[in-house]
């Protein structure tokens, strides 16, 4: 029997690729509130909706997914999130931008196709080598971020009508870039059925998303919420490309997001040839035995492990009267933050900063601790700032170095609860 806890009062759930029955439980996180809808201080007296937040396995396909809370209009259509802000994605969207050039030759009489193409972080790279680009972004106020820095954009959500009616008014895409994207959509099908609608016959899609396995190994249980639907090994996402006549022929493994897989995508007609990466993470997949139940048991029990721990943690240091901030407004930290129960009524965290000058001034769903902008730690000097976003602890460490002038260390709680001074 499986240790897997089954589906229980929630709900029947089917699988939103193959419509199979959900009957795993991966790991349930209670009842949040969307991660990215950060509160005005008006808005802390009304009511703050909260959706079930349920990863679920599903057993004919191994997709893993969480139940659609709110429609993605309610998510996305004005969103918090700036991807210019961490200056080390920047810098990876331009390395991708010249690698890509040079691996496909692109030029003035290309065409590149950016899905979510939230700010232009990544486009804009594209505009400066004069290389013709559309960035599909649903998001109108990022939207407008990205045109005011000369990044066509265009305001839609992307599925195959989009696809259909781009590639009639523009032509095909040469190249189709969607990076931390393909998480995000509720109709997977569809969305998957619009790469094939827009990508020219010899032209290359890439996608970009954390590694299931990775999630998994690394208890990376904060990077699960509402908008972030579905959960993709290699060969989850290879069943529902292939449904849609697409094949990938490469992959790399990239450091990001606690670890990303970049998959190589073309029409299955194109017959491309597989480079080695593909086989490689295949391999590692089935070695850690993702088509078996055993590879998602006790996942929730490890989790809660993370939790207790970062409490206790907090506990101590608030019976010593040390004082706790908190580093960026991550949706990542979010999920974390309210599975623990943690508010800005207990007193463990008195505060978060966040660089995005769209956050701060704000409060932090759920837990209500209020976003101020990054100066406060140098301000106030915490004895302990929590890094939310850890996949970016080496960046935030360097840049608030000066912690250690006063004896400050820092923390972070995933995988596992660290506490380590400044270098």
């Amino acid at each position: 029997m499986s240790a897997l806890r089954p589906i229980g009062g929630d709900g029947h759930r089917t699988c939103r690729f193959c419509g199979e029955a959900l009957s795993l439980s991966l790991v349930d996180l209670g009842a949040q509130p969307l991660a990215n809808s950060y509160l005005t201080k008006e808005a802390l007296s009304r009511p703050e909706p909260r959706y079930p937040l349920h990863a679920r396995v599903c057993r004919a396909c191994r997709l893993v997914q969480v139940g659609a809370a709110v429609p993605p209009e309610e998510i996305f259509s004005d969103y918090a999130y700036f991807s210019s802000v961490a200056t080390s994605w920047v810098a990876h969207a331009e390395r991708y931008a010249q690698v890509m050039r040079d691996r496909l030759g692109l030029g003035p009489a290309s065409r590149v196709v950016e899905v979510a193409s939230n700010d232009g972080y990544l486009l804009r790279h594209f505009v400066a080598m004069g290389i013709p680009c559309l960035g599909i972004e649903p998001a109108a106020n990022v939207a407008a971020e990205a045109q005011s820095r000369g990044v066509p954009t265009e305001v839609a959500f992307f599925g195959r009508a989009t696809a259909e009616r781009i590639r009639e008014r523009d032509g095909p895409a040469d190249l189709i870039a969607a990076n931390n994207v393909f998480a995000h959509v509720p109709d997977l099908n569809d969305f998957a059925a619009g790469f094939a609608a827009l990508l020219a016959p010899d032209g290359t899609l890439t996608l970009e998303f954390p590694h299931l396995l990775n999630l998994l190994r690394e208890l990376q249980f904060d990077t699960i919420y509402h908008e972030h639907y579905c959960y993709f090994s290699l060969a989850a996402a290879e069943r529902v490309l292939a449904a849609q006549g697409l094949a990938v022929f490469d992959v790399e493994e990239l450091p990001t997001h606690g670890g990303s897989l970049r998959l190589f995508v073309a029409h299955a007609a194109a017959k491309r040839a597989p480079g080695p990466g593909l086989e490689a993470v295949r391999a590692k997949e089935a070695a850690a035995g993702l088509d078996t139940d055993a590879a998602y048991a006790g996942y929730a029990a490890r989790c809660a492990s993370v939790r207790d721990g970062l409490l206790a943690f907090l506990d101590a240091m608030r019976a010593e009267g040390k004082r706790v901030a908190a580093y960026g407004a991550a949706a990542k930290g979010n999920t974390l933050l309210n599975y623990c129960g943690i508010t800005a009524e207990d007193g463990r965290i008195a505060y978060v900063v966040d660089r995005a000058p769209s956050k701060q001034g704000r409060y932090l769903p759920g837990s209500h601790i209020p976003i101020l902008a990054p100066q406060a730690i140098a301000d106030e000097k915490p004895d302990i700032v929590l890094i939310l976003p850890w996949n970016l602890r080496r960046e935030i460490a360097a840049d608030l170095a000066f912690v250690a002038e006063w004896g400050g260390r820092f923390a972070v709680a995933v995988p596992r609860l660290e506490v380590f001074v400044p270098a």
